[in-house]
C-alpha cells in the first residue's frame, strides 16, 4: 500500500462554525479549500451550536491538545478552558438536552418563573454548579462505552449507565431572565457539557430545562475575533494565507528558544536536564513561527528526576 503523501500545509485555522453543520463537516470543507487531507479539530461542537472551532492543519494536528490549555497548570493536571453563551429554557426537557430533540418531560414552573430573579438564580448556580463538580455525560455525547459512542447507542434507543466524571466550571454567570429563558455565560474545563449544566439548573429550580442558542465564544485564549467563517475562507484568493502560524498553537505554554544543545537533542530525541528550561512544563521549543518540539518532565531509575525529554518532535525540526 503506498504511503500517504506528507502534509504540505501546516498551521492553525480558527473557524466560526455556523449552525447546521457538524464539526466533521467543517473539517471536510477545510480539507477541500486548503487542498490538504491532514486536518483535525480540537473539540466537537454540536450541529446546532455555533462559534469557535479550532482546526489543526498538517503538523498542527499534533498540537491540538494544547489549544485549550491555560497558564498555571501542570503536565499531569492542566488547566483547560472553553467559554460559551447559551439560553436555558426552563420547564421542558428533551432527548438531546437541546432544542433539536424530542420533548421527554414538561414541568409546570410558571409559579417559580414568576418569582425568579437574576440574583436568586445566581445564588443557586454558585452553590451547586461552580467549581469542581461531578457530571454525568449525556447519552448524545461522543464518549465511548464498551467501544461504541454514546450518541450511536442513543440513536438505537439504547441507554446505558454513564459514570459521573470530574469537571470544573470556572465561571457561570446568570446574565438575564426573560419569561422562561435564562441567559448564561459559562467558562469550564474541556469535557464539560453545557447542556447537562442547563438540565441541572432546571432541576435545581424545581423542574427541568434544555439549552438553545449555544455558542462557543472561546477555546483557551482563542476567541471569536480570531475566527473567520467558512464563506470567508472560500472567498479568499489563497485560503492557506488564513492559517495562523504553528507557534500560535503553543502560545500559552512556556516557549523556549532553541540553543545548540536543545536542537541536537530534538534531532535525536535525547533527554536533557530540565534545568536547561525555564518556567513551568511543558516547554515548547519555538523558532520564529515554527514549533520544533514539546519537552516534558522525565525521570527513570538510571537518570533520576529533573530531566526533560521531547514528547513531540515535528518533521521540520
Amino acid at each position: 500500500m503506498p504511503r500517504r503523501k506528507p502534509a504540505e500545509v501546516h498551521g492553525l485555522l480558527a473557524i466560526d462554525k455556523p449552525a447546521g453543520m457538524t464539526s466533521h463537516d467543517v473539517v471536510d470543507r477545510a480539507r477541500r479549500l486548503l487542498g490538504e487531507r491532514k486536518v483535525g479539530h480540537s473539540g466537537t461542537l454540536d450541529p446546532d451550536a455555533t462559534g469557535v472551532l479550532l482546526l489543526g492543519v498538517g503538523d498542527a494536528t499534533r498540537l491540538l491538545r494544547y489549544l485549550d490549555v491555560m497558564p498555571g497548570g501542570t503536565v499531569d493536571e492542566p488547566i483547560t478552558s472553553k467559554s460559551y453563551t447559551a439560553e436555558v429554557v426552563l420547564g421542558v426537557e428533551t432527548t438531546t438536552l437541546d432544542a433539536s430533540g424530542e420533548v421527554t418531560a414538561v414541568h409546570d414552573m410558571a409559579a417559580t418563573i414568576a418569582t425568579l430573579t437574576v440574583d436568586a438564580v445566581q445564588a443557586v448556580v454558585d452553590d451547586h454548579l461552580v467549581g469542581p463538580i461531578m457530571q454525568v455525560p449525556p447519552m448524545v455525547s461522543a464518549l465511548k462505552v464498551d467501544g461504541k459512542r454514546l450518541h450511536e447507542l442513543a440513536r438505537e434507543g439504547i441507554e446505558v449507565e454513564r459514570p459521573a466524571r470530574p469537571v470544573t466550571v470556572h465561571v457561570f454567570v446568570v446574565e438575564s431572565i426573560v419569561d422562561d429563558i435564562v441567559r448564561v455565560r459559562v467558562t469550564c474545563s474541556s469535557g464539560t457539557y453545557v447542556r447537562s449544566l442547563a438540565l441541572d439548573l432546571g432541576r435545581l429550580l424545581g423542574g427541568g430545562a434544555h439549552v438553545r442558542n449555544l455558542r462557543r465564544i472561546a477555546v483557551g485564549v482563542f476567541g471569536a475575533d480570531d475566527c473567520i467563517t467558512l464563506n470567508e475562507l472560500g472567498d479568499h484568493g489563497d485560503p492557506r494565507k488564513c492559517l495562523l502560524p504553528m507557534a500560535a498553537c503553543v502560545r500559552t505554554l512556556t516557549n523556549v528558544a532553541p540553543t545548540d544543545d536543545i536542537r541536537a537533542a530534538v534531532r535525536v530525541g535525547r533527554v536533557l536536564p530540565a534545568s536547561l528550561f525555564s518556567g513551568s512544563a511543558p516547554w515548547a521549543v519555538v523558532d520564529g513561527d515554527q514549533v520544533l518540539a514539546i519537552f516534558e518532565p522525565f525521570a527513570n531509575e538510571k537518570l533520576g528526576d529533573g530531566m526533560a525529554r521531547p514528547s513531540i518532535v515535528l518533521d521540520h525540526a
